[in-house]
């Protein structure tokens, strides 16, 4: 409730219909590594959009969330709607960093698996994430969507909307 409140402080009446709370991430490897990886809902998923216009096709997100060895990363993201239907439907991406920011929260996140692979390569351990699902919205202010971080990670966020 904190940062809703924080947000309708923020923001100008006309505004708020613009943001986003994206939470309730369930994640599931597709990769059969079950009980290696940060799976079902212990990923902590949690992040704030903004849609950059009222008729925009792109958003902006900045969230936190633990990545698959159960490190807290800092996630930055663009979204682009592809296609939105008439009864509800929305075919999204998301492309994104997901990893470590100089706040102590996130100074594990290159520790381990891909992210760690980047820190040896470039000093700062990430993963880009690129994400393609579908969005079904129940009202104007709730919805789930469904998808995958490429190459095998199947998602199911929950998406709260201020329109």
């Amino acid at each position: 409730m904190i940062v809703l409140t924080l947000i309708s402080l923020q923001c100008p009446a006309s505004e708020i219909n613009l943001y986003s709370i994206n939470t309730g991430s369930y994640v599931y490897h597709l990769t059969g590594n079950h009980g290696q990886y940060t799976e079902n809902f212990e990923n902590n998923f949690f992040s704030i959009e903004r849609k950059l216009s009222e008729d925009s096709t792109y958003s902006v997100l900045i969230g936190t969330m633990k990545n698959s060895f159960d490190d807290r990363c800092l996630a930055l993201g663009v979204r682009k709607d592809w296609k939105t239907w008439d009864d509800g439907w929305t075919f999204k991406g998301i492309y994104g960093y997901t990893g470590e920011f100089f706040f102590d929260a996130f100074k594990d996140c290159g520790d381990h698996g891909s992210y760690h692979d980047f820190k040896k390569a470039t000093g700062i351990g990430f993963s880009p994430y690129i994400y393609h699902g579908f969005q079904y919205n129940f009202t104007p202010y709730f919805g789930i969507e469904s998808g995958i971080i490429i190459p095998s990670v199947f998602v199911i966020t929950i998406q709260w909307s201020f329109r």
